[in-house]
């Protein structure tokens, strides 16, 4: 993360010749949103003086609370050198949304997260690290450029699909990621057509889910200057697996990987197992955020990797929570359930929001998983305290209602806005009579 400043970025901008910078932010679907201004309102922007009407956006405030700040992030300032006009110079900046009277808004998704990591902080740590795994696929397009459910190539698993556009698309993101400032791990293709994936290094949450958010919108204008469409739904497609965002935790005390202990139970320490059980124990309720469409739970099911039961293993892949075997400063909890519908900073905070009661209450997990769960009848499932993950998205909504701990991780303003959306998601979506119903039951009754 770059040591900016006011004076180095009004500085920046000059030397880079920056005629517009977009302030972004997102909702609480985790939509990128912006407020664009021209260079010379730049330091009335770092100021925070810059305003907009919050009652225009989804899920955000009332009629009668409409005027918001947009304060700048300067640690996120970014130049984007290949989105330029006259041989002018676009540059971005995440923003935190304040109120009239300078207090961070309680329905902001990233001011949110900030409050979750403040809890962290006093309980004695000091960052929450996520390396995130984003899974994804790339369509073509028709011939007036409407996106189409053609995937671009017949690939699978780590497959070289030689001179195919969608290599070159995917080697194009990661170049533009690279110039952006992200450490790039590994890419590849993934299980299904057309399916890519490409892993980062870990970083702390806020800045995780910065770039998550930022990910999404390179991918697209990467894709489309290739002529393809890069989707993010988490099952687009019949018969494949669906794309998840697996995310690396971990939680550090100062230079100090808390999750490691050299003596401890493979080397996991009691804080570790501690988080881990938290994580665990509130899974239900906090999957109507990290799986927040209807689509989502159509990825949730038997056959295509994804988890569909609560629990965790070191060696097995099926359980939803996993630890991978690296020690030291690397220890982890890969988390198997989200996908990238997912607010990240909502997601973020339910799950540190977990991790953290589960430390603070001293729970212990149930024992691993050493079985393919999924093989598992479900009277051994239960016999080994193993419980199922919400299966919709009504069900997910449910848990959530019920659940002070998480409930408390969103705040009121953003709980209540994004319950109430979702239901009526959920209602709209059990009335609607689909192609499927009509081919299975209209000439048979």
């Amino acid at each position: 993360m770059n040591e900016w400043t006011k004076e180095s970025i009004l500085q920046d901008a000059i030397d880079n010749k920056v005629s517009l910078v977009r302030l972004m932010y997102t909702d609480i679907l985790g939509n990128i949103k912006n407020v664009e201004i021209p260079s010379a309102q730049l330091e009335k922007a770092l100021d925070g003086h810059i305003t907009f009407d919050g009652s225009s956006m989804e899920s955000f405030v009332r009629l009668e609370e409409t005027d918001m700040h947009l304060q700048p992030d300067f640690s996120t300032w970014l130049i984007m050198e290949d989105m330029q006009h006259d041989n002018r110079n676009l540059a971005i900046i995440f923003c935190d949304i304040y109120t009239v009277d300078g207090t961070p808004y309680a329905g902001d998704p990233r001011s949110n997260l900030k409050r979750i990591l403040n809890r962290m902080k006093d309980m004695g740590f000091s960052t929450f690290n996520i390396g995130p795994e984003l899974e994804f696929f790339l369509f073509k397009r028709d011939d007036q450029g409407i996106p189409i459910l053609e995937p671009t190539d017949d690939g699978s698993y780590y497959d070289i699909v030689p001179l195919n556009i969608a290599e070159a698309c995917r080697r194009d993101i990661i170049l533009k990621l690279e110039q952006m400032g992200y450490d790039i791990e590994i890419s590849h293709h993934e299980v299904g057509r057309g399916q890519h994936e490409i892993d980062w290094k870990y970083t702390n949450a806020v800045e995780a889910a910065d770039k998550i958010v930022l990910f999404k919108l390179v991918a697209k204008m990467i894709a489309r200057g290739h002529g393809l469409y890069a989707s993010f739904m988490p099952k687009p497609l019949n018969g494949v697996p669906g794309s998840g965002l697996h995310c690396n935790l971990s939680l550090f005390e100062n230079d100090n990987n808390v999750f490691y202990d050299e003596f401890g139970e493979r080397g996991f320490s009691k804080t570790a197992y501690h988080f881990l059980a938290g994580l665990l124990e509130f899974a239900p309720a906090y999957t109507a955020i990290v799986n927040p469409l209807i689509n989502s739970y159509k990825r949730l099911v038997d056959g295509y990797e994804a988890p569909q039961y609560i629990g965790w293993s070191e060696k097995n892949r099926s359980p939803f929570a996993r630890i991978p075997r690296a020690r030291g400063n690397s220890t982890r909890i890969e988390m198997r359930s989200l996908d990238a519908a997912t607010n990240p900073y909502l997601a973020f905070a339910s799950l540190l929001q977990s991790g953290l009661q589960g430390i603070e209450e001293e729970m212990i997990p149930p024992a691993e998983i050493r079985r393919n769960v999924y093989i598992m009848s479900k009277e051994e499932r239960y016999q080994k305290g193993i419980v199922d993950l919400p299966y919709d998205l009504g069900s997910a909504i449910d848990e959530l209602k019920d659940s002070p701990v998480i409930l408390d991780a969103l705040g009121p303003e953003i709980s209540d806005s994004y319950i109430a959306g979702k239901q009526l998601e959920y209602q709209s979506y059990i009335k609607f009579v689909s192609q499927w119903e009509i081919d299975r039951y209209f000439m048979d009754y």
